[in-house]
């Protein structure tokens, strides 16, 4: 479980950030504050491995709050302004979140926090399809498939599309396992029933396996 804290002067982004929290089981947004000072206060006293962190706040910004930090934890940066984008990065933050941003932005920047906090891969992913947020289960996912500008999220009992690249989608499940055996498809390979020199059969369903993903097969087999 990551443990996180907001940061900005805005009630109206901290709720946003708390709302986006809510919906993904391995984050506990345990504090809120419009008062960078309360929230250093908290720091001294209380394990944080994450901030939510506006960089523009009337009192201290965001990046010499976080200068001003001894130990500091994992930070993601938020702000209105994109100028402020390389400087956060030399401060070694996690991401950078251009506001507005939708759950499934803020999402991958959780990922890469979990990533290198070296939390164990959560057993679901969040994935939006339409409106709507569905949660899938890796051990029920068979594979991804790229379809135009959508991926499909193929399960033994449904297909969810979601608009993302197979880039984005294959770095979504790639730390449970999954293989990109070919430009188009993402395979579970518990569900791997035969493998051929040019393809891949999932539950006897036949897939297109290139050379890089034959090698990874092969090296999944020797472990």
């Amino acid at each position: 479980m990551i443990k996180a804290i907001a940061i900005d002067d805005e009630p109206i982004a901290l709720k946003i950030v708390a709302d986006h929290a809510s919906k993904i089981p391995f984050l506990e947004l345990s504090e809120s504050f419009t008062n960078a000072f309360q929230a250093l206060d908290h720091l001294k006293t209380n394990k944080v491995d994450l901030i939510f962190l506006d960089i523009n706040m009337p009192d201290i910004s965001g990046i010499d709050f976080l200068k001003a930090l001894t130990n500091p934890p994992l930070v993601i940066f938020s702000t209105a302004y994109s100028e402020y984008a390389l400087e956060s990065y030399d401060l070694n933050a996690v991401d950078y979140l251009l506001k507005p941003f939708e759950f499934g932005r803020f999402l991958k920047a959780v990922n890469k926090a979990r990533e290198k906090l070296g939390e164990k891969a959560d057993e679901a992913i969040f994935i939006k399809s339409g409106y709507e947020y569905h949660r899938i289960q890796f051990n029920e996912l068979l594979y991804l498939k790229a379809d135009g500008n959508y991926i499909q999220f193929v399960t033994k009992e449904k297909k969810l599309l979601s608009r993302m690249t197979m880039k984005e989608a294959s770095e979504l499940v790639e730390k449970s396992g999954f293989l990109k055996v070919h430009r188009s498809y993402c395979i579970n390979p518990h569900f791997i029933s035969k493998i051929e020199k040019h393809q891949v059969l999932i539950n006897d369903e036949p897939f297109p396996i290139n050379s890089e993903g034959f090698e990874a097969l092969q090296e999944t087999i020797k472990k």
